[in-house]
């Protein structure tokens, strides 16, 4: 796990920039992000590796969630989750950079990357938040841990895009059919 967290952060290093401007392009329209390289270093790093590999071309947000389709939580959000490639082997798990500590929110429109029940096991699976979000956030209920997720950056243009992808139809949280990305690309300068 040092040796990846080493990795990520040299790749963060190289590519200094405070932000990096990426472009979401789906079936629905086109989401554009900063991402916040300079306070989630490894995140922005492990996010930006899939996204200059292509790995995100013709992946899908294949999950939506609501407030009317979370019986079994106590705690509700609202985001939209994106997934892998079909056939894509995702890179090794990242450590979690916890929002205590990188100062970012989990504010309306922020992306994050999703993970399973424990604290570092993020790889590719990212989500938008829709509204703000503070039980994403470290010390958050929504997961047992208060661990919370690894915001990382936030739309800056297309929220209307991630609405309608919100809205779209889904049985219980899975979309039907999921929205697919065309591709995730650096936004030229």
């Amino acid at each position: 796990m040092k040796t990846l967290t080493c990795t990520l952060f040299a790749m963060a290093m190289a590519s200094a920039q405070s932000t990096v401007p990426v472009i979401i392009e789906t079936e629905l329209g086109t989401i554009e992000i900063a991402i916040a390289a300079s306070k989630a270093p490894a995140t922005s790093a492990n996010f930006l590796r899939y996204v200059d590999a292509g790995l995100y071309d013709n992946a899908t947000f294949h999950r939506t969630v609501t407030p009317d389709n979370q019986p079994n939580n106590t705690v509700k959000i609202e985001v939209i989750q994106a997934g892998a490639t079909p056939g894509v082997k995702p890179f090794p798990p990242i450590p979690l950079e916890r929002t205590s500590v990188t100062g970012l929110k989990h504010l309306d429109g922020t992306i994050s990357m999703a993970r399973a029940a424990a604290p570092d096991s993020a790889d590719m699976d990212f989500f938008l938040c829709v509204g703000d979000q503070p039980a994403l956030d470290f010390g958050g209920k929504r997961n047992p841990d208060g661990q919370g997720f690894a915001a990382f950056g936030r739309v800056t243009k297309g929220m209307e895009i991630v609405r309608k992808i919100q809205a779209a139809p889904a049985k219980g949280q899975q979309l039907t059919p999921p929205v697919r990305i065309l591709r995730i690309i650096r936004k030229p300068a």
